[in-house]
């Protein structure tokens, strides 16, 4: 069996290893979006005369072709080289990937901070898509979508009642700007009725919440850094400052899992007054180093700032929270960070996928890389998960540096590097998350108090947040009713075990009913209030030095 001219995808393969080495060697720059669209990749179309790489070429493909001719059942060979490209890449660090083409629009969407769709948030409360909100100025809300219309039919696909997962609504829902989806939608007790939106693009905002929680500091929520990510700070930053007088910052990176390099930069230059300050280097194998340093062009004075972080603040949050801590700009609250300290670049494939490539590692500028080790991928794959078996979690005596090698901050503080970012003052997590009937119950709150506050809508009526936050509490009975609603979900009730929890279920309740109310700046509102290392913070920064 003989293939004068293999297929596309079929010479992809073959030339992978030179497809990496030409990217490397083509000196492409570092702390450019980390996701940004690179240069088109150039294969030569000509296989190797000689070397000894050619004969390892001829087997690959020698081997393809007596799978596809002899194999016993019929096979993908599209599948077999998606497979072989994930076992090249499983050799060498654990954030070098291959994305398929059909997983990579929705990637992307997460990263380029936008998608086309119609706009709505919803959730699916009894196999029921409901509209929590149609989003201001979007398709659906031009369309006339109201909060808490059930979608119950996407053009001729039925989905109340079906069992879909959110992917699969959102599939259904997404599509090319400037198309039309049929919608038929029931409203209250009347009769389902048919809406056409014009699908549009769809802002995805990457920052959560932007408050004040006292007369001097304010608090932003940031949960990826995408291609807004820095725009959107940055007017953050001018509200609170112009509008309420924030004086110090509270920055609040946990569960964030980084994105673009360069949105960390133009937020970090933001919080230096002077130019030249250094940020983050990033050096490589094939790549020269990269100096990163701050602007000089801070738009508004912010006098003290604290950062929270956890397990889950990754790669850009880590740049950021070791920028500030080296600079001593910054005082770190929480626990210990993920300890990613590698730098991709991603690259369109021919086919439409992509290899997302570790090219460098980045170092804080006390010199610091915070990267784990990694050389073995179960250990590493398993190690946010042994630090809660570990007790890592709850206890500040075992949260220890997992390096000893010791580096000095401006001021000369000893920090430490390799296995994540550890904070100035340790916040560990609440037992409570090990609480079994909590952890049953935390799903439910949700819809439960979406469904409350429509419920009470006459009672929350032209009710500010303001009031609501110093005024209302939750009572016995919404808390007997939310219970009443899990058991009917198939939570097991106990009565014993409800002490234990109560106070926190109190709080979820009523942050969860801020949220159907007011949105996002209703949640962290109440959410804030009772928040440990939110409490911690504003006493550290009520003092007049805050770093120790």
């Amino acid at each position: 069996m003989q293939m004068d001219s293999p297929p596309k995808h079929n010479r992809l393969f073959i030339w992978m290893p030179f497809l990496l080495s030409a990217v490397l060697a083509g000196g492409i720059l570092i702390g450019t979006r980390l996701q940004s669209a690179a240069p088109p990749l150039v294969i030569s179309g000509e296989r190797p005369a000689i070397g000894p790489e050619a004969g390892s070429y001829a087997k690959l493909e020698e081997l393809l072709r007596f799978i596809e001719a002899k194999y016993v059942d019929e096979v993908s060979r599209d599948k077999l080289i998606d497979e072989a490209i994930q076992s090249i890449l499983k050799q060498l660090d654990p954030h070098s990937s291959y994305i398929p083409a059909d997983q990579l629009e929705i990637i992307e969407e997460h990263l380029e901070g936008s998608f086309s769709g119609v706009g709505v948030e919803f959730l699916l409360i009894e196999d029921t898509l409901v509209v929590v909100t149609a989003l201001s100025g979007g398709p659906a809300e031009k369309a006339g979508i109201l909060p808490g219309d059930k979608i119950v039919a996407v053009e001729d696909s039925v989905i109340a009642g079906k069992g879909l997962l959110n992917k699969d609504i959102l599939q259904l829902l997404r599509g090319e700007k400037g198309s039309k989806v049929n919608l038929l939608i029931l409203r209250g007790l009347g009769k389902p009725f048919r809406i056409t939106v014009v699908r549009d693009k769809i802002p995805m905002h990457s920052l959560d919440a932007a408050l004040m929680l006292n007369d001097r500091t304010g608090y932003i929520k940031l949960n990826r850094f995408s291609a807004t990510t820095a725009e959107e700070f940055i007017k953050a930053v001018e509200n609170l400052h112009t509008r309420s007088g924030m004086e110090n910052l509270v920055l609040d990176l946990r569960q964030n899992p980084g994105g673009y390099l360069q949105q960390a930069i133009n937020i970090l230059s933001q919080l230096f007054q002077t130019k030249g300050v250094p940020l983050v280097h990033t050096k490589g194998r094939a790549v020269s180093r990269s100096d990163y340093e701050s602007s000089g062009r801070m738009r508004f004075p912010i006098k003290e700032i604290a950062v929270l972080i956890d397990e889950g603040s990754a790669s850009a949050s880590e740049i950021i929270a070791g920028a500030l801590q080296d600079q001593d700009r910054a005082v770190i609250i929480g626990r210990r960070s993920f300890g990613k300290g590698l730098v991709q670049e991603q690259y369109e494939l021919r086919d439409g996928s992509a290899l997302r490539l570790t090219v460098a590692r980045y170092y804080t500028p006390s010199g610091r890389s915070i990267q784990k080790p990694y050389d073995n991928p179960l250990v590493y794959a398993q190690e946010p998960e042994e630090r809660f078996k570990n007790g890592e979690l709850f206890s500040k005596k075992l949260a220890l540096p997992k390096d000893s090698t010791r580096y000095y901050t401006r001021r000369g503080r000893v920090v430490y590097g390799g296995g994540g970012i550890m904070p100035d003052y340790i916040v560990p997590m609440d037992t409570l998350a090990l609480n079994a009937l909590l952890t049953e119950l935390i799903p439910w709150i949700q819809p439960y108090s979406f469904n409350f506050a429509r419920r009470e809508s006459a009672y929350f009526a032209g009710m500010s947040l303001t009031r609501y936050k110093n005024d209302y509490q939750i009572k016995n009975e919404v808390v007997e009713d939310f219970l009443n609603y899990a058991t009917r979900k198939g939570v097991k009730k106990d009565p014993k075990a409800i002490g234990a929890i109560d106070q926190e279920l109190r709080r979820r309740l009523k942050a969860q009913i801020a949220r159907a109310l007011y949105q996002e700046e209703g949640y962290y509102a109440i959410a804030t209030q009772t928040d440990p290392m939110v409490k911690k913070a504003l006493e550290v920064l009520d003092k007049k030095q805050v770093l120790k």
